[in-house]
C-alpha cells in the first residue's frame, strides 16, 4: 500500500471525532493543575493557604499562553486554575476542540514546569458560549469561587497553624455559613476584608496600549508610537462590576 493511500486510511480515525467551535460562538478555555495539592504541599512546600511564588509562576503562565499564537482577550488565573477568553473571530485549528484543549494544556504543563523547576501538568476543556451574557456569567462564576475558596482556605489553615489536624479542621467547618466563618477568622485576630483582593478574586491579564518614545533613524526625530503589552491586575473588581469590566472583552 502506498504512503498516501496509508495516510488516507489511517487520518480518518483520527478525525472522524472531530468537533468544532461553531462561528459567532465565544471561545473560553479553563485549564486546571493536576494533582496540586501533592505538588504544592509536599513536593514544594509552598506556603499555605497562599505563596506569592506560585502565584507569580500562575501569571507567568497565563501571560505565556496569551502569546502563543491565539487572539486570547483576556486572561484569569486563581489558585491552580487559569481561564482564557478568546477573540470572537478567532480561528485557530479551525476552531477544532481537541487541537485547542491539546496544545493548551500542553503549552501551559510546559512553561509551568520550566519556571517551577518541577513538572506540573494541566488539563484543558473548552467551553462554548453563544453571548455576552455567558460570558460574563463565567467570569463572575470563577471570581466569585475565588473567593469562597480563600475564605475557606484561611478558615482552615489558620485552624491548621493552630494545631488542629486536617481532619478537626475540615470538620469545624462543616455547614458554617460565610458569617460565622468570617467570624471563626475575626476570633483569630483576621478581618477578611483586609486579605488582599488577589487572593479573594484571582487576578486579571489583559492586554493594555501605551506610547513608547523612539528616535527616528533618518531625521533624528523624537516620536512616539503605539503599543501594546500585557497588564497584570490583582484588584480587579467583584460581584456586578466584574460582571461589567468582562464586558470591555467580548
Amino acid at each position: 500500500m502506498k504512503f498516501s493511500e496509508l495516510d488516507k486510511k489511517m487520518r480518518v480515525y483520527e478525525t472522524n471525532n472531530d468537533s468544532c467551535v461553531l462561528p459567532g460562538m465565544y471561545i473560553v478555555a479553563r485549564i486546571d493543575g493536576r494533582c496540586f495539592t501533592t505538588l504544592t504541599k509536599e513536593k514544594m512546600k509552598f506556603d499555605a493557604p497562599y505563596d506569592e511564588r506560585f502565584r507569580d509562576i500562575m501569571v507567568d503562565t497565563v501571560k505565556h499562553l496569551m502569546q502563543t499564537g491565539f487572539k486570547v482577550r483576556y486572561g484569569y488565573t486563581q489558585s491552580d486554575e487559569i481561564s482564557l477568553l478568546f477573540d470572537i473571530n478567532e480561528n485557530a485549528f479551525g476552531r477544532k476542540e481537541r487541537k485547542l484543549n491539546s496544545v493548551l494544556a500542553g503549552e501551559a504543563s510546559a512553561i509551568f514546569s520550566l519556571r517551577l523547576g518541577e513538572v506540573g501538568a494541566f488539563d484543558c476543556r473548552i467551553s462554548q458560549l453563544p453571548n455576552e451574557s455567558l460570558v460574563t456569567d463565567y467570569f463572575r462564576w470563577r471570581n466569585e469561587d475565588a473567593a469562597r475558596n480563600c475564605l475557606n482556605a484561611y478558615c482552615y489553615w489558620t485552624m491548621r497553624k493552630k494545631g488542629k489536624s486536617a481532619r478537626s479542621a475540615s470538620n469545624a467547618l462543616l455547614n458554617k455559613s460565610v458569617s460565622e466563618k468570617n467570624e471563626l477568622l475575626f476570633q483569630k485576630g483576621i478581618n477578611f476584608n483586609d486579605v488582599e483582593n488577589w487572593k479573594k478574586r484571582g487576578i486579571g491579564i489583559y492586554w493594555e496600549d501605551y506610547e513608547k518614545s523612539a528616535t527616528n533613524p533618518l531625521t533624528g526625530e523624537l516620536v512616539t508610537t503605539a503599543r501594546s503589552r500585557l497588564k497584570v491586575d490583582m484588584d480587579i473588581p467583584c460581584k456586578d462590576n466584574y460582571s461589567q469590566f468582562i464586558l470591555q472583552f467580548t
